[in-house]
């Protein structure tokens, strides 16, 4: 265990298998009107703009579902939000 980075450190996982994600058409959108469709809406944060273990939690549920129905070959779309804490603003 004393190998463990402190944190996370994405770059040399990225600088692997990102190469080959994208040169396979992963992230290619689709619109096949012959699939199913699935759209989700993604929030920003609170105008605070203090993120919590909430906001980690909800960013994770919408980003498996949105993977999810991409595997399964729907069509997907994952839309940046508009503010959803006016009030506070």
């Amino acid at each position: 265990m004393d190998s463990l980075a402190k944190s996370f450190e994405p770059a040399a996982i990225e600088r692997q298998w990102g190469p080959l994600w994208e040169d396979s058409g992963m992230y290619e959108p689709t619109l096949d009107a012959a699939k199913p469709s699935f759209s989700i809406q993604l929030p920003p944060p609170n105008v605070t703009g203090t993120l919590h273990m909430g906001h980690a939690f909800n960013q994770t549920i919408m980003d498996s579902l949105t993977r999810y129905h991409r595997m399964k070959g729907d069509n997907t779309l994952w839309v940046p939000g508009t503010d959803h804490a006016g009030i506070a603003t």
